[in-house]
């Protein structure tokens, strides 16, 4: 089978270099074709550096890396330190990157590639806030029906927000953009809260990270037991929820999860739901279904694909 063609969209985060390092183990699904980083859980001076930390760490220094925007498209940047750290990649000591940052702008990238590819022929995966995505579909509007697919982690129903009450950080941060993707026609799978909640990083998961004993194991060792601190603690979980490598899992072995095909919107307008995805998750309205909605994984099997697909790198 052709592997299926991606960008990866990203605000590094330990959980986007798990998401990373997943879809770089793992060629014969999918080929990567660059990555765009945003600005989003830190600043864009340190995700676009992240990025290709994760791309060395997985011997990928040839795989182009984009900086992208550095503010939503209407509204001041909001970061989430208090859950990555200052870096971004909190947890083990990281050397800087060698590789070099492609000097085009990411929505010049993604503008570019999306032109010369054929119709329907790439998917997009953002893993962060949507400013690129929609900056890119803003700036060239014909790029649209090229996009094949976009399988993005953001939003919630069930569990409602991670940031506020309401709403899950990367819809929060730039709800404008979410809303011109969610409303461009182009196919969305949505890895909200409600599926991400059940793909908890367990200490034995963990070990099986470290017992992988490679430089990619334990780094991602390193990353879970600092990423899953933050989140014990506020949800008393027996894990934090690792949330974006669910849409890599999903290109690789779909059938590990189950949603439902529902109309969303996004809420930009109230201070109070300000990045709140309204699912209409039991079809009390008339408006029309624009995204297939996870609201569930099989955890043992997630996590199985992500062992053995790492232990590759």
């Amino acid at each position: 089978m052709t592997p299926r063609k991606i960008i990866i969209d990203t605000d590094p985060g330990q959980d986007d270099a798990v998401a990373i390092l997943l879809a770089l183990a793992s060629p014969d699904d999918i080929e990567v074709l660059g990555i765009t980083a945003v600005a989003g859980n830190v600043p864009l001076a340190l995700t676009q550096k992240n990025a290709r930390i994760v791309c060395e760490l997985a011997g990928r220094a040839d795989l182009p890396v984009f900086a992208g925007c550095d503010a939503p498209l209407s509204r001041p940047l909001v970061t989430a330190e208090h859950v990555h750290g200052k870096t971004g990649l909190d947890g083990p000591v990281l050397s800087d990157p060698t590789m070099a940052l492609q000097d085009r702008h990411a929505v010049d990238f993604l503008v570019d590639t999306l032109s010369r590819e054929p119709s329907e022929s790439v998917t997009l995966v953002p893993i962060g806030p949507l400013t690129n995505i929609a900056a890119a579909f803003e700036k060239a509007p014909g790029i649209i029906p090229k996009v094949q697919e976009i399988v993005l982690m953001g939003g919630a129903y069930f569990e409602v927000g991670n940031i506020t009450p309401a709403a899950e950080f990367n819809i929060y941060v730039d709800p404008e953009a979410a809303d011109i993707v969610f409303k461009s026609g182009v196919p969305l799978t949505i890895m909200p809260l409600d599926v991400t909640h059940k793909a908890l990083v367990t200490a034995p998961r963990i070990e099986a990270f470290r017992q992988i004993g490679s430089e990619v194991g334990h780094m991602v060792a390193a990353w879970t037991d600092f990423f899953e601190r933050f989140d014990k603690e506020k949800y008393g979980s027996e894990g934090a929820p690792l949330h974006d490598p669910c849409t890599i899992a999903y290109l690789i072995q779909p059938d590990l999860f189950s949603g439902r095909r529902i109309n969303v919107e996004i809420e930009t307008g109230s201070e109070l739901t300000r990045g709140m995805t309204v699912a209409d998750w039991w079809g009390v309205t008339d408006r029309a279904a624009n995204a297939h909605f996870v609201g569930d994984l099989d955890a043992e099997g997630f996590y199985g694909l992500l062992t053995d697909r790492l232990a590759r790198l």
